[in-house]
């Protein structure tokens, strides 16, 4: 009976992770249909957003900078470069590493990307109130902490 009465608890009152999973792909449908506007994606724009505008970025440092993993990097750097965003130089401070460099389309799509970022911070900002925005921001740094703590399952 108890696990009964959890399971519709559950369905009743969305729990956590639901409103937060729920919300972040909300979100990354907004950015694709934004970033589909110019011929993009989110994974290309958050790239864009990572890699440093004037003296490239480690492609080393570039994935966990991202917080993705080293395959899905490889495919979205590859479609990057094909698409004349970004190019590869070695790294003259580590002679087996590359450094990504933004194109002048880069450049300009990374402009874009901020700005779709931008606006959204805006209008969030907008529509909810600071004490609001100040509480949503502690609960999800908590979260973050529980997370890298490793204290939820112990």
């Amino acid at each position: 009976m108890h696990s009964i009465f959890f399971f519709f608890f559950l369905i009743k009152e969305k729990t956590i992770d639901y409103l937060l999973i729920s919300t972040w792909m909300g979100v990354t449908k907004m950015y694709n249909e934004e970033a589909g506007k110019k011929g993009s994606t989110m994974a290309t724009g958050f790239a864009l957003i990572s890699i440093d505008p004037e003296e490239g970025t480690p492609s080393t440092s570039l994935g966990p900078k991202m917080g993705i993993e080293a395959t899905s990097l490889s495919r979205t750097l590859k479609a990057m470069e094909e698409k004349g965003l970004i190019h590869r130089k070695p790294n003259p401070l580590d002679g087996r590493g590359v450094l990504i460099h933004l194109t002048p389309f880069g450049v300009e799509m990374r402009d874009f990307s901020k700005k779709v970022v931008i606006g959204f911070d805006e209008a969030v900002n907008k529509a909810v109130s600071p004490e609001d925005l100040k509480a949503f921001k502690k609960v999800t740094n908590t979260i973050l902490e529980l997370i890298n703590s490793k204290k939820i399952y112990l």
